[in-house]
């Protein structure tokens, strides 16, 4: 059992292979991370589970844009669970709400339930909810494993202090992840806090070969040197107390 636990959200097999290989104790799975993330497919996760031993959690996000999903959008996530749960998944992370922002709790817990016994983390449609600390006790009533925030701030770094007063407030009744612009040089702000999860991509972005005037050819991959910097802090951070 690690005194901490450092998450690494990646998109490919590839970004998942250097996730491990820098020291990553697990791997938030998703598609197109450029929009925040939607559901990867089931092919997608068998090789992933082929290629690295970490816990796998997945997202269910049946599209972009907001966080709002009628019956047949929900419908589709129960879809993807049930494929994703014969694929490998470890756990799932979504977020619901409702168009004022409040977590939609009846649709919520309604796919918690459906999940079970894999765990859920709430992720950061929770930034998006009007008032914080209503919301945390939304999500714990929800029975989701962990909470993945920034503080209702653009990144981890600048909602520290919220997130730290979401922790508090949790206490041993729900995981306070925060995630969100956090790199091996904003890393050290965040561990003052004391907090045990964190999540960041660790990404550097690839220039592809191949010319084209009608498309963005480039993407990003997670860099192991960058999530090795992460853990190697949180061990000597960590190895103090």
């Amino acid at each position: 059992m690690h005194s901490f636990t450092i998450e690494v959200v990646a998109s490919s097999v590839l970004s998942c292979i250097r996730a491990e290989a820098g020291g990553a104790h697990r791997i938030e799975l998703c598609s197109a991370l450029a929009t925040a993330g939607v559901t990867p497919s089931s092919g997608l996760l068998e090789m992933v589970k082929k290629n690295v031993s970490l816990p796998v959690y997945v997202m269910i996000r049946p599209r972009e844009g907001d966080f709002c999903y009628d019956k047949t959008e929900v419908d589709v996530m129960k879809s993807e669970i049930e494929n994703l749960q014969k694929s490998g998944a470890d756990g799932f992370v979504f977020g619901v709400l409702h168009p004022d922002g409040r977590v939609d709790t009846r649709i919520t817990t309604e796919l918690v339930n459906f999940c079970k016994p894999y765990p859920v983390t709430f992720h950061r449609a929770f930034d998006c909810t009007p008032f914080l600390t209503e919301s945390l006790e939304a999500v714990i009533d929800c029975g989701c494993e962990r909470i993945l925030t920034s503080g209702g701030k653009a990144t981890g770094p600048e909602g520290i202090e919220h997130i730290a007063e979401l922790a508090e407030l949790a206490g041993d009744r729900i995981f306070i992840m925060p995630g969100g612009g956090i790199r091996p040089d904003t890393f050290p702000w965040m561990l003052r806090q004391h907090l045990r999860e964190y999540h960041l991509s660790g990404r550097l972005p690839v220039h592809s070969p191949m010319p084209s005037q009608m498309f963005d050819m480039n993407w990003a991959e997670t860099d192991e040197a960058s999530i090795r910097e992460v853990v190697t802090k949180a061990e000597n951070f960590f190895s103090g107390f």
